[in-house]
Order: structure tokens, then sequence, then C-alpha cells
């Protein structure tokens, strides 16, 4: 009999889930938008996780295998949610999701992992790592986590909370023409790595530059498009848009900073993989923004002298090889998580 497991993904913008098996792959995908404080801010944080609860377990068949992947904070010992600033903002009253799933679908044999951990599974167990001893992936979307797989031992590390790679929560700097900046991030606290450099962070500092700069904003193709933020500004970048690209430098520092600390403290790193709906939007782009950083602040000697060394390690997940769906099924089929 083929193992096959109901995979879902908890994202900051939308839950999707779909049916998987190791031989043929995910099929019956189905998605809606995450219920969450910017959605629905007329629902307390406790009613906005009962919903999401619900939504999850309406799709999991009778007496099924699940694997979800969840994108927050949570101890991936036993499943405890800490914070999601995408989902329920400055909210850190810990939620047993896990406990949660379990009391209203007692027939589902449950696995839960953050979801920077299911995309991880997923592109280290692809031949783009095939080689590598240890392989972090870093995710740069709603919200910005990383992680990382020793792939000689299939061991991901935990700390004594039971988390790993919350990088978007790192104290971070930046400055927007020419004048230092802080912004609030959707935790509630000032200047972390996601105020600058997640999905709404660049829109926040976006809307600082036209503030600053307002007559380059104007002239250039950020100032004149009618489309969506997100469209815009990937589009600009593609283009070659001088303040589109000043503007994606400037958000892309915080996140080669990050970087280059690891890669100075765990030289084993072969393979550092950027993914996420900001990382795919810009693709080379933002790869070429974050090296740049790197050669200008990068590495003490080694960027001077072995600059390919970082370059080489360096890429963008390539289109769907960092699939949260499905590292959620391998999880669930390997007894990964909690």
């Amino acid at each position: 009999m083929t193992a096959q497991a109901t995979v879902i993904d908890v994202g900051g913008t939308h839950v999707r889930w779909a049916s998987w098996t190791p031989e043929g792959g995910l099929r019956d995908r189905r998605g809606l938008a995450s219920p969450t404080f910017r959605t629905h801010p007329d629902l307390t944080v406790p009613q906005l996780r009962q919903r999401l609860v619900d939504v999850i377990c309406d799709a999991v068949p009778a007496a099924g295998v699940a694997g979800v992947s969840f994108g927050a904070a949570m101890d991936q010992r036993d499943g405890t949610v800490y914070a999601s600033a995408p989902l329920w903002g400055p909210h850190e009253d810990p939620f047993d999701l896990l406990g949660s799933l379990r009391a209203v679908r007692s027939d589902v044999d449950w696995h839960v992992v953050n979801d920077v951990t299911a995309a991880l599974l997923h592109v280290a167990s692809s031949p783009l790592c095939a080689r590598d001893r240890k392989v972090l992936l870093a995710t740069i979307s709603t919200g910005i986590a990383a992680r990382t797989i020793d792939r000689r031992s299939r061991r991901i590390p935990l700390d004594g909370s039971g988390l790993q790679g919350e990088i978007g929560h790192l104290p971070a700097t930046a400055s927007v023409a020419g004048e230092a900046v802080s912004l609030p991030c959707d935790c509630g606290q000032l200047g972390h790595v996601s105020a600058y450099s997640s999905g709404p962070g660049i829109a926040r500092v976006a809307q600082v530059l036209r503030e600053r700069r307002p007559a380059s904003w104007a002239a250039s193709a950020l100032g004149r498009s009618v489309r969506p933020w997100e469209e815009t500004f990937a589009s600009a970048v593609h283009s070659g848009d001088s303040l589109a690209v000043e503007l994606l430098a400037t958000v892309a520092a915080p996140v080669a900073d990050v970087l280059r600390t690891a890669l100075c403290l765990d030289p084993d790193l072969d393979r550092i993989i950027l993914t996420g709906g900001v990382a795919h939007a810009l693709g080379e782009h933002y790869r070429t923004a974050l090296l740049a950083r790197l050669a200008d602040e990068g590495l003490y000697l080694t960027s001077k002298y072995t600059p390919d060394w970082i370059a080489d390690r360096i890429v963008v997940s390539p289109a769907g090889e960092a699939d949260c769906l499905v590292g959620a099924g391998i999880a669930a089929l390997a007894g990964v998580g909690a």
C-alpha cells in the first residue's frame, strides 16, 4: 500500500493543502486566505487561532495522516507555537497547536513542523544539495526565518526553546536616502530584520524613500505604476530602474549581514538557499544585491581573496524544490517534528 499524507502549509497570506505520496507527488491542491489579524481585525487572537485550527482539520480525511507546515516561531519538540507576527501581530502567548488539532480530530495522525523546516527537508533531499554537508535555507517572504540541516546526520539542531534560525527578529539597522531609519516589525518591536527586509518591511522602507525623495520617486517606475506594490517593485527591479535597485540594496542588506555571520561562524555551510515570495519574485536580482553587500561589507579577508567561495554557496531555490507541502509530507511519513 502506498504511503499517503494530507499536507497543509499555513503561511501569513494563504493556507494551502494537497494529497502527497513520495511516488506521485502532490495532487488535488487547494487553498484559501489565511485568517489573520489584518484580514479579520474584528476577531481576537484566540478566535483567529480557532478558525485556523478548523480550516486545517477540515482539510484532512477521516483517520488520515497529516503533515502540517506552519509559518511561525514554534517549539519543534512539542508543536507549541510561540508567536506569528504575520498571523497574529504582536501576540506572544504560547499556543498548543498540536494539542488543539488532536482535540478536534483525534482520528488523525498529526505531524507539525515549522514551514522553513518543511521547505528545508524538501530541498535538502534534492540533487542540488546531494554533495553538501550543511545546508541553510532562508525564506524571505511575509516573514523571514532560516533553518540549517546537517545532511550527514540528517539533524536540524534546536535550542533550549525548540527553536532555530528566527533571523527575522534579530536586530538590524538601515538607512534610506542617506539617513538612518527605525521601523516597526510586525511583532511590535523596532529595528528587526523583518522590519526592513520582509514583504511588508520592503513596503515600509519604500514609503520612507517616497517621503524623503519625492521627486525621484515620482520620476521612477515605482512612482508611475498603478499596479499593486509587489508587482510594481518586482517589475521596476527587473527593468533596471535605478531607484528600485537602490531600494533593493537597502532592504537586502540586513539579510546579507545575517548570512555573513552564518558563514563566518560555520564554514561547513556548503549551500545557502533563498526561497519565499520576495526571493522568487526578484530572482537573481535579489542574489546579486546580497552578493554586492557581501563584497562591500563581507567576510574579513575571505571576501577579498576568495569571493567565489561565498558566491558559489548562495543560490535562489529552483522552482518547486523548496516546497513546504512536500516537506510536510516528508516529515509526516518519516515521523519528523512534533
